[in-house]
């Protein structure tokens, strides 16, 4: 189905200020770009390149005083996400050498603290998709979503405290979860047609059987018609801005629809 969304960014700083952005999608696994587009406003000179995990990072300096930017993008996407009970678990010896990373702890993902619960969420499973859909489950179950609960600083386990969170702490508590398992897991941003409240998103992939599948705790079932824009260890390797001194983000909107017939020319 092919998906149009977009992310409006303001900002306001008292001096100009280096800031890297990522924003902009790629063709990927269940999803081709068909169009995007960003315009900044005032127009401020802008470069790019390619991060550690593949992500499009955008290098900009924030003029002084208000400044606004908006990101776009059409894109043909998969209408579900693979599910598959049977995917083992792939033993740590047999895993490729750039994955590895990705089974250890990482600032906001803990996992060297949650064995315990992690066993115990996954008793009597076979090792694979069948343990990280528990993992899954369990926080959507445990967890409630709910806004101002959480902080830039909250990591997973923090959240186990509180029993609450928003779509970064979910994936947060399942990476976390999966790694204390020795399940490779990444956190992803991006889009998620009719997502309610909407807003950019984030969920959690784990690595099984030579390939990454997508979970997300947050929905109650198996979602796709999603727009990847990142990957990355948790939501340090992914945030939208990371600024170089002082700005205020004055307003955000996210919108994500399927274009009317029509209305998309190349």
């Amino acid at each position: 189905m092919l998906i149009q969304a977009s992310c409006l960014l303001n900002f306001t700083s008292e001096t100009p200020v280096p800031t890297t952005f990522m924003l902009r999608a790629k063709s990927g696994v269940a999803q081709f770009i068909v169009k995007e587009e960003m315009h900044t406003s005032p127009y401020q000179t802008m470069t790019e390149f390619t991060d550690t995990y593949g992500n499009l990072c955008q290098r900009i300096v924030l003029p002084m005083g208000d400044f606004q930017i908006r990101s776009t993008v059409v894109a043909d996407c998969a209408d579900l996400i693979d599910v598959n009970y049977s995917a083992p678990w792939t033993p740590v010896e047999l895993l490729p050498d750039f994955m590895l990373h990705y089974l250890l702890p990482s600032r906001y993902c803990e996992s060297d603290k949650l064995a315990s619960l992690a066993m115990e969420i996954t008793k009597d499973l076979a090792p694979g998709y069948a343990q990280v859909e528990a993992i899954r489950q369990w926080i959507q179950t445990n967890i409630i979503y709910q806004y101002g609960t959480t902080n830039s600083s909250t990591s997973a386990f923090d959240i186990l405290a509180t029993k609450t969170g928003v779509c970064r702490d979910f994936a947060h508590l399942g990476i976390a979860l999966c790694r204390a398992l020795d399940i490779p897991a990444r956190m992803v941003t991006g889009y998620l047609y009719e997502l309610k409240p909407m807003d950019l998103h984030a969920w959690f992939e784990a690595y099984l059987d030579g390939r990454w599948y997508c979970f997300d705790a947050t929905q109650t079932e198996p979602k796709g018609n999603r727009i990847t824009i990142a990957y990355g260890r948790d939501a340090a390797d992914v945030a939208f801005a990371s600024h170089f001194g002082p700005v205020t983000l004055t307003a955000m909107a996210v919108t994500v629809e399927q274009p009317p017939p029509g209305t998309i020319t190349l």
